[in-house]
């Protein structure tokens, strides 16, 4: 699959086109998307339908403890922020390339705002943000409210 960057806001992805920023259209349709001053937004359908079509690299920040208590979104790679090696795990999972398009989720949209920052500093081009997290929080209901599906996590 091509990726080309077009800019922070704007970005032309995968085999259709998806413009992510001021607007979008898929499969025909047009899609209003939330632009924030950190990045684009997605709300959890709009990122799990991205992530499992390949289109984004959906992280789930949150605590192992987390994992298991909820499951972790279908289509997310788990990736505790807190490890030490937390930049190089994500530069495996993206293949080393630091321009793909990466959207974190947390439990309520605060650690994966916070995320944000760590992430350009460490040179990543295009981060996506779900603020309304996995339990909801006032951007929304959140992923499990919405009955966006998961998957069970085991730290075995």
């Amino acid at each position: 699959m091509s990726r080309e960057l077009l800019s922070r806001r704007n970005a032309l992805i995968g085999g259709g086109v998806v413009v992510l920023g001021a607007g979008a259209a898929f499969a025909g349709r047009s899609y209003v998307m939330r632009v924030s001053v950190e990045g684009d937004l997605l709300t959890p359908p709009e990122a799990h339908d991205h992530a499992t079509a390949g289109r984004i690299t959906l992280v789930d920040i949150r605590r192992p403890d987390e994992w298991a208590e909820t499951g972790v979104g279908e289509g997310a790679v788990p990736l505790d922020m807190r490890r030490l090696d937390f930049i190089a795990a994500l530069d495996k999972a993206t293949g080393g390339d630091r321009t793909v398009p990466i959207a974190l989720i947390c439990a309520r949209g605060v650690r994966s705002r916070k995320m944000t920052e760590r992430l350009t500093d460490a040179g990543y081009t295009h981060i996506i943000d779900i603020p309304e997290g996995m339990l909801g929080s006032r951007a929304g209901p959140g992923w499990l409210k919405r009955g966006v599906p998961t998957v069970s996590y085991s730290d075995s």
